[in-house]
């Protein structure tokens, strides 16, 4: 139980960091989108040093199904991470909309930092930005995290580094997602557009994931022989 309610609270942490960022600075500029590049980052760095220990530090459903896929964890776990991580992105969605209401600075995003697809081209050019982008942050993580081939200490850093980059490209294309559980939370209190485009930030991250997974286990496999 432990394990999952470290996720819950690391997802909650990286939605409400990430998004409020966003938020508040605004996408608009380079300023903008590095700042908030940086938060999603370095908030995925802080929570691998904090739960790391306790639950692996997934706060991501994509992550997750990635883990499970290669074998790394029972599917019984991957349910309960899910629904802590899912929990945890609806209650940063909460804390937001209540944030925005509350302060006096404007929700620069208009939609509490939800994700969309009109800059994409629409829902299949957001759905490959987020194929890919997943793929790619993904199998980072399956990397850097693999028992005998990983980064050890440094993976944590390696993977948020790796999200600032994955952020900078994908920001002002969908306001990048690669995590359904950060985009499920904002988007269920903003309503309107950001809900409709919702299932694209939960099935393209999925597949990307997939995707990383049936690679790595390929590359593991061909290191190992």
């Amino acid at each position: 139980m432990k394990k999952y309610l470290a996720e819950m609270i690391g997802t909650f942490v990286l939605t409400f960091l990430g998004c409020a960022t966003a938020m508040f600075l605004g996408c608009n500029t380079p300023a903008g989108v590095v700042g908030t590049a940086i938060a999603f980052g370095l908030t995925v760095v802080a929570m691998a040093y904090t739960i790391g220990g306790i639950s692996g530090c997934h706060i991501n459903p994509a992550i997750t199904l990635a883990v499970a896929l290669s074998g790394r964890m029972s599917w019984k776990d991957a349910c309960g991470y899910w629904i802590g991580q899912i929990i945890g992105g609806i209650i940063a969605g909460a804390c937001l909309l209540l944030v925005a209401n509350v302060v006096a600075a404007p929700d620069l995003t208009g939609a509490l930092g939800s994700n969309g697809v009109a800059n994409a081209g629409g829902v299949w050019g957001a759905c490959l930005v987020e194929i890919v982008a997943t793929f790619i942050f993904v199998l980072v993580v399956l990397g850097t995290t693999d028992g005998k081939l990983g980064a050890g200490n440094f993976a944590g850093l390696a993977i948020g580094l790796t999200l600032i980059l994955v952020h900078l490209v994908c920001i002002n294309l969908t306001g990048t997602s690669v995590n359904p559980a950060r985009s499920i939370g904002p988007a269920i209190f903003a309503g309107g557009q950001a809900l409709s485009d919702l299932w694209v930030f939960i099935c393209a991250p999925l597949v990307g994931a997939i995707l990383s997974a049936l690679v790595w286990k390929g590359l593991a496999c061909e290191k190992e022989a």
